[in-house]
């Protein structure tokens, strides 16, 4: 779940803005980030650096900030990192309040082994779902065992956690499944007979 006890972070109000400023920000280890929504002025704060970067590891994060006194969540929007050194330049937060739904993209993970002699691909690797901020799932599952040749699931067929409603197209294709892995190597040993 998205909500834990490492999500707490002590939030600094950032008074100067600017290029130089984020520059010194990040040389002191901390991250420029920006708050907004439910109708307040965005809010410009500093996050500690080696904090959010080991949360952001995981998708889909609510951050219980604490900011000046009060305690807000927030649900991480967006970060922007150097391309090169992948260091995080600045994240978006948006507000959300207990109970509240949002819509994510949430990973699927895959589990299980096909019918022998057949492979799976899978076309699509996340999914999006409307779920409460709070409980964001980390990963949704699904299993490909025992499935046959030409067998297809889409995202209709997953089991969607509690409280979970689909928001992707229920038609598009999660996994399907070809019978490849031993037909090659049959028309390279008929090739090779017949030479």
């Amino acid at each position: 779940m998205a909500e834990s006890a490492d999500n707490h972070i002590v939030a600094e109000i950032r008074e100067q803005f600017g290029k130089g400023v984020a520059r010194r920000l990040r040389a002191a280890g901390k991250v420029p980030a920006v708050i907004y929504g439910h109708g307040t002025e965005p809010q410009h704060v500093a996050l500690p650096g080696h904090e959010i970067g080991l949360i952001l590891r995981k998708a889909n994060q609510v951050l219980e900030l604490k900011i000046g006194g009060k305690t807000e969540l927030a649900l991480v929007k967006d970060v922007q990192k150097d391309p090169v050194r992948q260091i995080i330049e600045h994240i978006d937060l948006i507000v959300v309040v207990k109970g509240e739904k949002v819509v994510v993209d949430v990973p699927i993970h895959v589990e299980g082994e096909s019918v022998s002699g057949t492979k799976y691909l899978q076309d699509t690797t996340t999914i999006s779902l409307e779920v409460e901020a709070t409980h964001i799932p980390e990963s949704v599952v699904v299993s490909v065992e025992g499935l046959g040749e030409g067998a297809h699931v889409t995202a209709a067929d997953i089991v969607l956690p509690k409280g979970a409603a689909l928001v992707s197209d229920p038609e598009t294709l999660i996994i399907a499944v070809s019978g490849a892995a031993g037909a090659g190597e049959e028309d390279e040993a008929e090739e090779s007979a017949a030479e």
